[in-house]
């Protein structure tokens, strides 16, 4: 018996491809680099922002330093914009709905930067009452680094053999492995299904409201 559902964001709860795409390429054109399609953009993303505009910069151009300048167009733009063509995938908000009347404790842990997450969950789910929100934080490694479902268990008092892990990405399925919990991959999000097969999560869902056969 589950008693806490912790949810990645991004690809998981919310397609915010479109907006993540957008700000990417308004960074790159800042710089004078070619932008990117959408769809490539989508590759790109899940270990967090410095890691998706390091990828979307040229090969030769990859440093330190340009990740920092993108991210001095990258994030102004991203926090005005970020809300603008993102929305729930369908079934979410009732799957969300339902978990937390039977009782279970919810979370998400993302890595996307902390202003953003929480921004973007007190929006989208204003009557989800969630136990944390953590995106990534100064200071604190990103995912498959377990770390985050860690701070998120201090917060509660669930063993880890009463927690799924519900993500997108063989970084989500990795970050449920290193932290001993199970886990359920959704096939709605950015990346492909055979890299979630890879890792033999607990369960592969096509639809929002079958995750509720894993609580």
């Amino acid at each position: 018996m589950k008693k806490l559902v912790i949810f990645d964001l991004d690809g998981t709860l919310l397609d915010t491809i479109a907006d993540l795409a957008v700000a990417t390429n308004h960074a790159l054109e800042q710089l004078g680099y070619p932008t990117h399609e959408t769809e490539v953009i989508r590759t790109y993303v899940g270990n967090g922002i410095n890691k998706l505009l390091e990828r979307a910069l040229p090969a030769n151009e990859r440093t330190e330093e340009n990740v920092m300048r993108m991210r001095t167009h990258f994030i102004p733009y991203y926090d005005a914009h970020n809300a603008d063509l993102s929305a729930p995938y369908p079934g979410i908000v009732s799957l969300l709905e339902t978990l937390q009347e039977k009782g279970l404790q919810l979370a998400v842990a993302s890595n996307k930067y902390q202003e953003a997450t929480a921004k973007l969950v007190e929006q989208y789910f204003p009557t989800i009452s969630f136990i944390e929100v953590l995106g990534q934080r100064d200071g604190i490694a990103v995912k498959p680094d377990p770390i985050i479902v860690f701070d998120i268990l201090k917060k509660t008092d669930v063993s880890k053999k009463e927690v799924l892990y519900v993500g997108d990405s063989g970084v989500d399925m990795q970050t449920a492995l290193n932290a001993g919990v199970d886990a359920v991959a959704v096939t709605w999000g950015f990346r492909p299904r055979a890299e979630l097969e890879s890792f033999s999560p607990k369960g592969l869902i096509d639809k929002a409201e079958e995750l509720l056969e894993f609580v």
